[in-house]
């Protein structure tokens, strides 16, 4: 390490970094990411981006290890991997097919959908259904959230009660 001079090791990026010079591994974009791609998942990536932009305005970013879709808030997401395209879609509904690996709760309202994508071909329906339907989730009014009544206050008799309920004696 002294052969290194002075500077550290960057805890997340691993990237050695000298001291003084600026280092910031979070800042990321979209073609640094997908510049390692194969040339099916570029193609798929391509296909994906291209049939995202077609739904309307939205926010296309690159953050950390992802490429993020966002209204208001992200629908979808890309993880581009060495063998296959991660994509988590944010639907209101669970959804069971065999294109969808994993489904979790991701909020009160949302689940997310964990798609693998090896190829262009993969980029149709009904993936880009669940697509389209994760972008138009955000013009559907949100349901109120579901109020309890507060509790009602017990009513206690005058006479005081002691912790295991019994009514403490007055004589004096």
């Amino acid at each position: 390490m002294a052969a290194r001079g002075k500077g550290h090791e960057c805890y997340h990026c691993k990237q050695w970094v000298a001291a003084g010079e600026p280092h910031d591994c979070w800042t990321t974009t979209e073609a640094a990411l997908t510049a390692d791609l194969s040339e099916d998942l570029r193609e798929a990536w391509e296909r994906l981006r291209e049939t995202a932009v077609e739904f309307g305005e939205q926010r296309i970013y690159a953050s950390h290890k992802s490429i993020m879709f966002a209204r208001k808030a992200c629908y979808f997401f890309v993880r581009p991997k060495r063998q296959y395209l991660e994509l988590c879609v944010f639907l209101g509904r669970p959804l069971r097919h065999p294109r969808i690996r994993k489904v979790e709760a991701s909020s009160k309202t949302k689940f997310y959908h964990l798609i693998p994508l090896k190829h262009r071909d993969e980029v149709e329906a009904p993936i880009t259904d669940w697509l389209r339907e994760a972008y138009e989730l955000e013009d559907e009014p949100r349901p109120a959230p579901k109020t309890t009544a507060a509790p009602k206050p017990r009513r206690t008799s005058k006479a005081a009660t002691t912790r295991s309920g019994r009514r403490a004696s007055r004589s004096r």
